[in-house]
C-alpha cells in the first residue's frame, strides 16, 4: 500500500482526534515500519489494518465508519495531486466512469507498483452508474467516501446503494443515482 495512504491517514487522525491518538495507535501496533511513513514508500496493508483496529477500539467507531470518513477526506488529496485529471470531467458520473480507463492508468504511471481496486462499470447513463468494486482489501467504505466527495466536488448529490457480494466486502456493487 502506498505511503501517501498512511501519511494522510495519520494526518486525518491527528486533525480529528489529536496527536495523542496518533502516538497511541502507533505504539499499540506491531509495525514493521515502526510507524514512520513517506508518501512515496510502500508498506504492508497489515499495518493499516492494525492502525485502524486500534483507532476503532480507542474511538468506539467501526472500522467501516473510519474508512468512510477517511474516504471523504482523501478526495481532497486526490484533487490536489490530480486536479488536471479531475477537471477534465464536467459531471461526477463521467469521472466515476473514468476510474479504470483513465484515472488508474495515470496513477500507475506515477506509482507502477500501486495495488488499486477495480471498478467495473456495468451500467451508465446521464444520472445513474452501477459499478462493481473488487479489492482484496475490502475498503469499500473508503470508496463510498470518495464517491460522495466526488459528487460534492461537482455541487451534486447522489443516493449510493451498496450491496456486499461477499462477507469480506472484497466484491461490492455500487448503484449510484444522481439527484437531478
Amino acid at each position: 500500500m502506498k505511503g501517501i495512504v498512511f501519511t494522510e491517514f495519520l494526518e486525518l487522525v491527528e486533525d480529528k482526534f489529536g496527536i495523542e491518538y496518533v502516538d497511541d495507535i502507533i505504539s499499540k501496533s506491531n509495525l514493521e515500519s515502526e510507524g514512520v511513513y513517506t508518501a512515496i514508500g510502500t508498506y504492508k496493508f497489515s499495518e493499516m489494518v492494525q492502525l485502524l483496529s486500534h483507532l476503532s477500539e480507542k474511538t468506539q467507531l467501526s472500522i467501516n465508519d473510519l474508512l468512510y470518513t477517511y474516504g471523504l477526506h482523501f478526495f481532497s488529496v486526490l484533487q490536489n495531486s490530480y486536479n488536471g485529471i479531475i477537471e477534465q470531467y464536467k459531471q461526477p458520473i463521467d469521472l466515476l466512469n473514468a476510474i479504470e480507463n483513465h484515472i488508474h492508468v495515470e496513477v500507475r504511471k506515477i506509482y507502477p507498483d500501486a495495488e488499486l481496486p477495480t471498478f467495473d462499470v456495468s451500467h451508465k447513463d446521464a444520472s445513474r452508474i452501477t459499478m462493481l468494486y473488487t479489492s482484496s482489501r475490502g475498503m469499500y467504505s473508503f470508496a463510498k467516501g470518495l464517491i460522495e466527495s466526488t459528487f460534492k466536488h461537482y455541487g451534486q448529490e447522489a443516493t449510493i446503494e451498496i450491496t456486499k457480494l461477499n462477507d469480506a466486502g472484497t466484491e461490492v456493487k455500487f448503484e449510484i443515482q444522481q439527484h437531478v
